[in-house]
């Protein structure tokens, strides 16, 4: 009966992780799809990026204040020059990521990329003392192998790409690692955490954005003409982009950063299979053998790291088991001493 009912106090647990996974790879491969069809070419030719991301922050900012004042979450401190530091360190993730595009071939990119799963354990390591597993290391380089097998084609890089590249990745890896640190050292959900940075950054992003968006691209969003799909598709983007943003949080406040890294690789077999299955790009056999090998290491991942969580479990259980037991030992220790100390008071009275 209590094995039964233990079972069931985890499952809304468990239930809520995978809705947590889902929510965020079914919103980013959402957004991805969207902003192929508003950014490409092909589509509308909206290609402000940076300004498009701001305007997420600002929908997802609008959200918060609503949730806030309707008394649907509340609102805990969080110091400002804390929040300061984090959206500026987030801005600094999407302005280099941006230029790393575009100074850099898409191969490199992808390198960059597949390169923050080991600068995010590194960065751990080095922050927080934290340690993984051989099993894990080992399903990670998988992972990392798979995608870069399917994705990684032309490498081009000069100077300032590489620059760009690199403070693009350092800062994504820190911005993510600062997530769960801040929501453990402030007691803070992750959609409250969300709602108090999204401002900051949203108002920053639409203000400087158009001007990154004119060194990228060289055209500026004023001169841009806005068609009704244009407009829809922009709206579609921001409404993903706030569930998006919510799922992120929610991950890396329930997982790590670095199983947020491994979930974004399983974004991008689900987006090159869905490119292929809507939009009729090409899928070599190359491509399948890197998504098959990517996957693999997926569930290896998902393995390890249930086995490193069942380890940390015995080895709590038995830290706290002799803790009782020295409890008990010592409670008995001070019984036996006071029994001896009143048969001795008795035996001089």
């Amino acid at each position: 009966m209590e094995k039964t009912k233990q079972q069931d106090e985890k499952n809304p647990s468990a239930v809520s992780d995978v809705g947590a996974w889902g929510m965020n790879v079914v919103s980013s491969v959402g957004i991805i799809m969207a902003n192929k069809q508003l950014m490409s070419t092909a589509g509308y030719a909206f290609t402000f990026a940076t300004t498009l991301t701001g305007l997420h922050f600002g929908v997802t900012a609008l959200v918060g204040l609503v949730s806030n004042a309707t008394g649907y979450s509340a609102s805990k401190h969080v110091p400002f020059w804390e929040l300061l530091w984090f959206s500026i360190v987030a801005n600094t993730s999407i302005t280099g990521m941006n230029l790393s595009l575009m100074l850099n071939s898409v191969g490199f990119y992808q390198i960059s990329k597949l390169s923050m799963i080991p600068v995010v354990c590194v960065m751990e390591w080095i922050l927080h003392s934290k340690r993984y597993s051989k099993e894990v290391k080992m399903a990670v380089f998988v992972v990392v192998v798979g995608v870069g097998v399917c994705t990684v084609t032309d490498v081009k890089v000069n100077g300032k790409g590489f620059v760009c590249a690199c403070i693009a990745v350092l800062s994504t890896s820190l911005q993510q690692i600062s997530i769960g640190s801040l929501q453990k050292k402030y007691s803070i959900g992750s959609f409250e955490l969300l709602s108090k940075t999204a401002p900051i950054q949203a108002l920053s992003l639409v203000i400087l954005g158009p001007f990154i968006d004119y060194y990228l691209n060289g055209k500026f969003i004023l001169d841009y003409k806005f068609s009704s799909g244009s407009i829809l598709f922009t709206l579609l983007s921001c409404t993903l982009a706030v569930f998006c943003n919510i799922s992120q949080y929610l991950c890396i406040g329930r997982f790590s950063a670095v199983s947020f890294q491994v979930l974004g690789h399983m974004k991008t077999v689900c987006v090159l299979t869905l490119g292929w299955l809507l939009f009729d790009s090409q899928l070599t056999l190359k491509n399948i053998m890197g998504m098959a090998l990517a996957v693999i290491g997926m569930v290896v991942y998902s393995w390890a790291v249930e086995v490193e969580k069942k380890a940390y479990s015995r080895i709590a259980l038995a830290k706290t088991s002799l803790t009782e037991e020295e409890i008990r030992l010592l409670r008995e220790g001070v019984e036996n001493s006071n029994t001896k100390n009143d048969e001795l008071g008795e035996a001089k009275a």
